[in-house]
């Protein structure tokens, strides 16, 4: 599955571990603190963790990793069958999908509940936002200090510095480090 090749999700051990993961939102749900988190999600910065709201949903958890001074907002979904990882400083508005698995597009072999998925991984590089309701598709990279516009579909790699947006997302301009004429700031 984290190689990219095609799996069964219906996989007794992987369907245990996507059980393991829901009995952990339930609890993190119930206690948001940072260490119902790190039982949730292994590979988080322990120093600086995270700040995810509530509710807040994985796979597995297992391949996800997440780095320091990360604020995820509200309703954040991060299908984990491959590789996920979130650099430092990385701001998710709520509604962020990061969506790693897919399915053949032939439907007789996609067959269902009974057909086989890949995924391919994620990465999201340092000082990202990534603005509400974006959908990130699997084998994208998001280049460190870029901006998706909300409600953007990624589905190509996002170079660095540069803000993106639309559906499918597109460059729309670059940034400058220290150029302030478009973040609100007087």
């Amino acid at each position: 599955m984290v190689a990219g090749r095609l799996y069964f999700a219906s996989d007794p051990e992987l369907v245990a571990d996507r059980t393991a993961a829901r009995k952990l939102h339930a609890t993190y749900y119930a206690d948001p603190s940072a260490r119902i988190l790190h039982r949730l999600l292994k590979t988080m910065d322990k120093e600086e963790p995270a700040f995810i709201e509530p509710p807040f949903t994985v796979d597995y958890g297992y391949n996800v990793t997440i780095g320091k001074g990360v604020y995820m907002n509200f309703n954040c979904c991060l299908l984990d069958c491959a590789p996920i990882i979130v650099g430092d400083n990385v701001l998710f508005g709520p509604n962020v999908q990061v969506y790693p698995p897919g399915h053949p597009q032939d439907p007789s072999f996609r067959d269902g509940l009974r057909g086989p998925e890949y995924a391919k991984p994620v990465t999201i590089g340092s000082d990202v936002w990534v603005g509400g309701g974006a959908i990130i598709l699997g084998g994208v990279t998001v280049g460190e200090g870029a901006t998706v516009g909300a409600g953007s579909v990624v589905t190509k790699d996002v170079p660095p510095w540069t803000v993106v947006a639309g559906n499918p997302a597109r460059v729309i301009r670059r940034v400058e480090r220290g150029d302030r004429s478009h973040s609100g700031i007087e």
